[in-house]
């Protein structure tokens, strides 16, 4: 069971103070509440009342868990889904789901695209939706589970790494282009949430993504350095890298990494009272019924946060150029910034494409919300692919 050194603040003081991100207004909080500039991610939840009873043995059960036991979404008609595993260069092994048009003539080749899950989720939930209704739009598609993570491999489980989660999106490509009905020339990306930040920097260095898309994108490496909305302080960072520095001597000793604080084991018929809205709005999909997978906890390692801090990942964004971005937000997303700020940095050809009305996690499994239809347009377009009627 984790212990809790200090209270735990709010995303919504988080905002509050990122506007005014000056000494007088942060030494109000204790060193603890500081560090929360640091851990936003798309899986946060910022309540005391989520503890780390049992923690180890709760892992260990979802860990268990067989894919074909658990999605938050129905299979298709239209589709075929086979589980697969591949290693990247790590040697780890990935697992996928690998979606197919039913109809798909394997004689010919036939464009494909990768899609990564948002930061801790797993391919039964919003990756898999997108993998499927690509598929269904004629595409060979893969929603896989990150390395460390979901039921990919990798030891010892809940690490998080930019370097290797960038990695896992080239591992995919790998396996896609050893198809024989998959055209290398015509191998797409798309990364939700945190991995739209992993999709970019992956194809930043390689040249085989020939398109990418990101959809309600958080950049886990700008977060976790410079805090919610760039509010962090010289200061705070470099305390909390000393709680991170003491943490890991801690994991040594113990011989276990310590977890930050994960989602209830089971699903939950309301969001707790008091919430702040981003709070509310990820418990609402991965503590409730709408997004709730036992494999998706919603934790990481502590110590993981240096790897994030240390490697910034779109810093060669523009480099993508002339191999076409595709940034979807939506237009009541608290994490819009981070699109807006990156499709600036980019260079042509792209397309910053806004989807009314929609939040955050409206992005992750709302198909009357996410632009299919344009995901298929950006993709025939920059792949040209013979699609399937």
């Amino acid at each position: 069971m984790q212990k809790k050194s200090a209270e735990i603040f709010s995303l919504m003081e988080v905002e509050e103070f990122s506007h005014q991100p000056n000494e007088k207004n942060y030494k109000q909080f204790s060193t603890m509440k500081k560090l929360i500039l640091t851990t936003v991610p798309c899986l946060l939840i910022l309540i005391q009342s989520i503890g780390q009873t049992n923690q180890t043995k709760n892992l260990n059960a979802m860990n268990k868990l067989s894919a074909e036991e658990y999605y938050t979404f129905k299979l298709s008609h239209k589709v075929t889904r086979q589980s697969v595993t591949y290693k990247n260069r790590y040697g780890i092994a990935i697992s996928g789901d690998l979606y197919m048009p039913k109809n798909i003539d394997k004689s010919k080749k036939h464009a494909a695209v990768l899609i990564g899950t948002p930061y801790g989720g797993v391919k039964e939930q919003g990756a898999g939706i997108y993998a499927q209704n690509m598929a269904e739009r004629g595409f060979v598609a893969v929603a896989f589970d990150e390395s460390f993570n979901g039921e990919s491999g990798g030891e010892p489980r809940r690490v998080s790494s930019a370097d290797i989660f960038v990695e896992d999106f080239s591992a995919g490509v790998d396996f896609l282009g050893a198809q024989s009905f998959v055209d290398r020339a015509k191998i797409g990306a798309i990364g939700i949430c945190g991995s739209g930040g992993f999709a970019l920097a992956a194809a930043q260095v390689d040249h085989r993504i020939k398109a990418v898309a990101a959809t309600s994108m958080y950049d886990m490496s700008r977060v976790k350095r410079n805090g919610w909305k760039d509010g962090m302080t010289n200061e705070q960072r470099n305390n909390y890298l000393e709680q991170v520095a003491e943490q890991r001597w801690k994991d040594v000793d113990n011989g276990l990494q310590q977890l930050t604080p994960p989602f209830p084991s089971a699903p939950v018929d309301k969001v707790p009272e008091g919430l702040d809205p981003i709070s509310s709005e990820f418990f609402e999909y991965y503590a409730m019924k709408r997004g709730f997978h036992p494999n998706s906890i919603g934790a990481f390692s502590v110590t993981s946060d240096m790897s994030f801090m240390n490697f910034p990942l779109l810093s060669y964004i523009q480099t993508i150029s002339p191999r076409p971005v595709l940034f979807i937000i939506g237009e009541n997303a608290h994490s819009r910034y981070f699109s807006e700020d990156a499709y600036k940095l980019a260079a042509q050809p792209k397309e910053l494409y806004m989807v009314p009305k929609a939040r955050h996690i409206d992005l992750y499994d709302r198909v009357e919300l996410i632009p299919f239809d344009k995901l298929t347009s950006f993709f025939n377009e920059h792949l040209k692919s013979n699609q399937v009627n």
